[in-house]
């Protein structure tokens, strides 16, 4: 059996008062970069999902997050070459701040069912029919 780096990533919906859903695009230079995915990141050694989004949600575009507002709804699971990524996907209707990119990152809001309209990286696909189903 070979042994396979399972890297943890936790992702966020968030929904606006409109029902549209963030997303932003990957910048030059980083893995996938050009395609669209949901604001979030990698797990920091002994951290919880929920810590890691109110972390990266609010470095990555300025956002302060309650652990109360963030909701689990589905999750990926998805075999790359070098690597399997697990990524559970939570959802959150409730934030303060303005969403701004602090990181140099195109941001879109969309409707659930225009999220096919923009390419995005294979691990984010399967989510799209379970936002799909909450938002329309």
């Amino acid at each position: 059996m070979t042994d396979i780096k399972l890297t943890l990533v936790v992702a966020c919906a968030l929904v606006d008062a409109d029902k549209r859903v963030l997303i932003a695009q990957r910048p030059p230079g980083k893995a996938l970069a050009g395609l669209w995915e949901f604001p979030g990141g990698k797990l920091e050694p002994g951290e919880r999902p929920e810590v890691t989004l109110i972390r990266e949600l609010h470095e990555e575009i300025g956002i302060t997050v309650q652990e109360a507002c963030l909701a689990p709804l589905t999750f990926a699971s998805h075999a790359y070459d070098d690597f399997h990524l697990l990524m559970p996907l939570y959802i959150c209707r409730r934030w303060e701040g303005d969403v701004i990119a602090r990181e140099g990152q195109k941001l879109a809001w969309v409707r659930a069912n225009k999220l096919r309209d923009y390419p995005m990286p294979p691990a984010d696909i399967p989510l799209i029919p379970h936002l799909i189903d909450l938002l329309t």
